[in-house]
């Protein structure tokens, strides 16, 4: 298993084409925005509307609480084969494409391929990851930017506060089958042996990252699909970035494109991968530095 793993490793995350010098904004250069917020969007036309209605509202009146406070939501459509884009497109319209910029992938990457091409071109100090489907209330922003805060003082300016729903798993609000809910903890039990201790939800898609950080940690990302969570934790980790887990409200919503087995399964090979690739140096951790 240690040689297919070795073997078959990419040597390293490759940089994406639109993060080039000069051909657009990218996390290379300095920050122009306060906040960034990056959605992932696959097949997202009737779940997308509703998160972002209630995003933009939240940083519209926050805007005009606080002038100086400046944002961007830039919506990644990975691949969609609906109408995900021209969804998106109208609130580029409405809101004007220096808040609401759309970035299409011809191919379909998975979340972690389009959350880290989001994550390129932001313009943002501290960049949010925020899941098209509104699961979590984007107010709950204040949260993880508290646990942000509390970090204080950042190492080399890194600090990452993540979203967590582990609260709410002894209250039963985030209903799952049993097959469902064996699924998750045999999942929670590779990801705390194999490569994150100390983080309980590491699956949480509500993850806020200072401008540094996420240049560390997506710039050695290589899984692209549902296990890019943990490998980013990991990264975090081994860079000693210091992280925070901050409990979040989370409403399960219709139209998760999560298969239980299948992804589960697609999962726990990652994970396996994950460590025993960083194990024997077939990925390894190189600092990237601003322009």
């Amino acid at each position: 298993v240690c040689v297919i793993a070795h073997v078959t490793a990419k040597t390293m995350p490759h940089e994406d084409a639109d993060c080039r010098k000069g051909s657009a904004p990218n996390i290379h250069d300095p920050a122009t925005r306060e906040l960034s917020v990056v959605v992932p969007s696959y097949n997202e036309e009737n779940r997308l509307p509703l998160m972002m209605d209630e995003a933009l509202d939240y940083l519209e009146k926050r805007q005009k609480q606080d002038p100086s406070f400046t944002y961007e939501v830039i919506v990644v459509n990975d691949g969609s084969k609906d109408q995900t884009a021209k969804v998106a497109e109208e609130y580029c319209k409405k809101y004007g494409s220096d808040k609401v910029r759309v970035i299409s992938l011809e191919k379909n990457r998975g979340k972690g391929g389009a959350v880290r091409t989001g994550v390129f071109s932001s313009r943002g100090k501290n960049i949010l990851m925020a899941d098209a489907d509104g699961a979590t209330k984007f107010a709950d922003i204040e949260k993880v930017e508290e646990g942000l805060k509390n970090l204080r003082p950042w190492p080399k300016e890194m600090a990452i506060s993540c979203g967590s729903r582990a609260h709410l798993e002894k209250d039963s609000i985030a209903k799952r089958s049993y097959f469902r809910t064996l699924l998750m903890y045999g999942f929670h039990f590779l990801v705390w042996f194999l490569c994150v201790k100390e983080i309980r939800d590491t699956q949480c898609g509500f993850k806020l990252l200072t401008r540094e950080a996420a240049l560390q940690t997506f710039s050695n990302l290589h899984i692209e699909r549902w296990a890019f969570d943990v490998e980013l934790l990991y990264i975090a980790q081994r860079l000693k970035i210091p992280i925070a887990e901050v409990a979040v409200n989370w409403t399960e919503i219709e139209g998760s494109k999560l298969v239980p087995f299948w992804s589960w399964l697609q999962m726990g090979r990652d994970l396996l991968f994950i460590r025993l690739r960083y194990m024997t140096g077939a990925w390894k951790l190189e600092a990237k530095k601003c322009n």
